[in-house]
Parts: structure tokens; sequence; C-alpha cells
């Protein structure tokens, strides 16, 4: 009995290793394709900023006092324009929708 607990535990924890290596692996993949596009989408904003700053005659750090509170507006769901809530019932039913469809099966064992 104890031979069987100590398998099934090393079992365990080689398999939550893996997972993580596995998390690792996918983590630095995904990084490593996707940080070009961010770094360039990162650049074309910068210089469409200091284009702005500088045909209307205004500094950078204060353009983006501004846009600081636009961005955290966005953030919490405020949009310009008034239209449908973020968390009405059609899109909170389909976030519920999104997280109960990825949770995987569940088989309860009892020994």
């Amino acid at each position: 009995f104890a031979g069987r607990t100590f398998l099934e535990t090393t079992c365990f924890c080689l398999l939550g290793v893996l997972i993580v290596l596995y998390m690792l692996a996918g983590a630095a993949i995904f990084s490593f394709l996707e940080s070009p596009a961010e770094l360039q989408a990162h650049q074309l904003w910068e210089r469409r900023l200091r284009d702005f700053s500088h045909e209307h005659k205004i500094s950078c750090e204060d353009l983006k006092h501004p846009l600081r509170h636009y961005e955290e507006a966005r953030t919490a769901g405020i949009q310009t324009e008034q239209g449908r809530a973020l968390w009405d019932i059609p899109g909170a039913f389909y976030f519920v929708g999104t997280v109960v469809s990825t949770i995987g099966e569940s088989k309860l064992m009892v020994y």
C-alpha cells in the first residue's frame, strides 16, 4: 500500500512538472512570436504621439496625461459613445458560456 501511494505521488508530481514545462515552452514561443509585432505597434504609437504633439504644439507629457485617463476608462469598460453596457445580460451570458465551455470533464474517482 505504501509503495502504491509513493508511486501515485511521484506520478502526480512528475505530471505537474511536465505541465509547468509545457506551459513555459508555450509562453516562450508565444513571447518570441508576438514580441516583434508588439514592439512595432509601440514604435508606431510613439511616432504618432510625437507627430501629433509637434503638429498641435503640446508636449508629449501634457498629451499623455488625458490619454492615461482615457486608458483607465477603457480598461474599466467605459466607452466614449453611449452603447450597450459591457455587463448586460447578453454580455454576461456570453462570458458565463465561455467559462463553462472551457472547463473540462471531471470524473470523481472513489477508491
